[in-house]
């Protein structure tokens, strides 16, 4: 009489057959692969996991930037964990591919419990980047994700982005439970300085149109940097102890210089901190806000 067979369906763990059915052991793992299908290692299995280390709810004032790293070979997972250690009211992200923040946005709330809405400021479609079908590349750029409903998106490229194409995305949201204005931007890469300060003035005449406002991104130069001139005449930074002066501020990236910021415009400034993450070459920036 045929033996009974088990199958535990997950790339870690055995699988029992019984005697005289390798036939049968290669269908079942083909069928997997099919329907588990390409993906970040570990996503797919912990996306159907239980929730884990669940959170009640997020920190209603706390507004934090991270720039991905892209390309970078990191789970999902693991950047979604990274959030919701400090589980964020909003969570502007740079070099975001859209698939990605999708699935970030998935493990966090299946993961963690943490519900965010999603508006994307892609500014570029780009195989290299993102993948996706040769004719249809995955779309580039900022994200932002707020426990609160966002209105009013505006999407921006900058007239010019420097090696790469670059904008700022803004929606008005609720932090603190009060609305405000935010912003995410990515300005251009090092060494790039004329071109920064373009995209500089574009945005900061943007943030200028706005009574209260957090500007939040990945601005390619440091405090003293002249073409940051615009936004320390509209905003503070988050840490009071930071000035568009060398050395004033910390640190933000893994070549030791302070790139990320978060600029507030008539928004009091409770605390900040900047937290170093194996996952990206950027650290995670907090402020919490009055």
């Amino acid at each position: 009489m045929q033996t009974s067979v088990v199958v535990r369906i997950h790339p870690q763990e055995a699988m029992v057959f019984g005697k005289g059915t390798p036939l049968l052991a290669g269908a079942v793992i083909a069928a997997c692969v099919v329907l588990i299908g390409p993906s970040a290692p570990g996503d797919a299995l912990f996306g159907r996991s239980q929730p884990v280390d669940a959170v009640k709810d997020v920190v209603p004032n706390r507004v934090m930037t991270w720039n991905l790293c892209n390309p970078c070979e990191t789970s999902d997972v693991h950047r979604a964990a990274e959030i919701a250690k400090y589980a964020p009211q909003v969570i502007g992200l740079q070099e975001a591919c859209v698939r990605d923040v999708e699935s970030i946005r998935d493990h966090l709330e299946n993961l963690h419990g943490l519900v965010y809405h999603v508006e994307y400021g892609s500014v570029l479609r780009n195989w290299g980047r993102c993948g996706g079908a040769p004719w249809n590349p995955g779309g580039y750029g900022q994200a932002l994700l707020s426990a609160a409903p966002m209105t009013d998106r505006v999407n921006v490229e900058y007239p010019d982005g420097g090696s790469e194409d670059r904008g700022y995305l803004a929606v008005t949201t609720t932090v603190g439970g009060r609305s405000v204005r935010v912003f995410n931007t990515h300005l251009a890469e090092r060494r790039q300085e004329a071109v920064r300060a373009k995209q500089t003035g574009v945005l900061a005449a943007a943030v200028a149109r706005h009574d209260r406002a957090i500007v939040i991104g990945d601005f390619n130069a440091t405090p003293d940097a002249p073409e940051l001139t615009p936004m320390w005449e509209l905003a503070a930074d988050a840490d009071p102890q930071c000035h568009p002066a060398p050395g004033s501020c910390e640190t933000t990236t893994d070549w030791q210089s302070k790139f990320d910021y978060v600029f507030l415009r008539d928004v009091a400034r409770l605390d900040h901190r900047v937290r170093h993450s194996p996952y990206s070459d950027h650290d995670l920036l907090l402020a919490d806000v009055g």
